[in-house]
């Protein structure tokens, strides 16, 4: 046999950091269904699966097109691993790319397009979009008003989001504290966060907000949290997540993006209208809250002034 015929095709199961990932929903489905697939077929779903940063966004034809088989043959594969039809194998498949790409190989595949610099432009706006799109129709608001409920409940409310995440945690807080209540995003080192979880009790509420394969800081906060009797809830992108596994209740919010940075846009506007739900629960307490605030609004020396004119 030629060096070729025996090169052992990428492992869709990758290694980080010395240790074995997870496998993800459409992994664990393939390897369950490997008895009902002949050998075509396993083959024709590993290379979908070793090129996912191509083959996630194709539709059933393109797929069909791309692996030289007839769309019916796609279709009838993907319904013997149990989907019942493209459209849900589809979602995993985006899933799968999103927790097992990295932003290095997610640059490389948009460089290998030939699109000019305002045409990324234009396909990272409209990604975008189509994630705030999605969530609009999408999200549970049965679940925002009880994640709402929740933090009117709490005595208070930790919200722990790491590296890009940071950012979207530090805006949920100061919005929560701006109406009044008492929220915090822990900054600093992993020891500080570990602290302020041990303060934690049953009257405390832990939001955690991470993405893809989760971080193991925010993760490991919401199992030290849940263990501590601390209600959990979670900010994620997909309900295979360990944010989505590990937390009492979570939302869901995309963050696909083509670029090698994840997309905030559409965890953004759920946080908007997790805190436009607090402040509806109870309009009295947040005008009340507010009130203070009018004046400084108006005339305070918050904001920037043009100088006088001199004569």
């Amino acid at each position: 046999m030629s060096n070729a015929s025996t090169r052992k095709k990428p492992q869709s199961n990758l290694r980080h950091n010395g240790m074995r990932a997870s496998p993800t929903a459409l992994q664990s489905r393939f390897a369950e269904a490997r008895s009902r697939l002949g050998p075509t077929r396993q083959q024709l779903i590993r290379d979908i699966l070793d090129n996912c940063e191509e083959t996630c966004f194709l539709s059933s034809r393109e797929l069909a097109k791309r692996y030289d088989v007839d769309a019916a043959t796609v279709v009838r594969t993907v319904q013997a691993m149990g989907y019942k039809g493209f459209a849900d194998f589809s979602e995993d498949l985006r899933r799968h790319f999103v927790t097992r790409i990295t932003p290095y190989t997610v640059l490389k595949a948009a460089t290998q397009e030939k699109r000019s610099v305002a045409d990324h432009i234009d396909h990272s706006l409209d990604k975008a979009l189509e994630n705030l799109n999605s969530v609009k129709a999408d999200v549970d608001r049965n679940r925002v008003i009880a994640l709402a409920q929740l933090i009117h409940r709490s005595r208070r409310t930790l919200i722990v989001g790491s590296d890009f995440a940071a950012s979207l945690a530090y805006y949920f807080a100061y919005g929560l504290t701006t109406l009044g209540f008492e929220a915090e995003a822990p900054i600093g080192s992993e020891g500080n966060l570990q602290h302020k979880v041990e303060l934690m009790n049953g009257r405390d509420l832990l939001i955690a907000i991470s993405f893809g394969q989760c971080l193991r800081v925010t993760v490991d906060a919401v199992r030290r949290a849940h263990g501590q009797g601390v209600k959990t809830f979670g900010i994620t992108d997909s309900e295979t997540t360990p944010i989505a596994r590990y937390s009492d209740n979570y939302l869901i919010a995309p963050v696909a993006s083509p670029s090698f940075l994840n997309s905030y846009v559409a965890p953004m506007a759920l946080i908007n209208a997790i805190e436009v739900a607090c402040a509806h629960l109870n309009p009295r307490r947040s005008l009340t809250r507010l009130k203070p605030t009018d004046k400084e609004y108006l005339s305070g020396r918050r904001w920037y002034r043009e100088p006088k004119a001199s004569g």
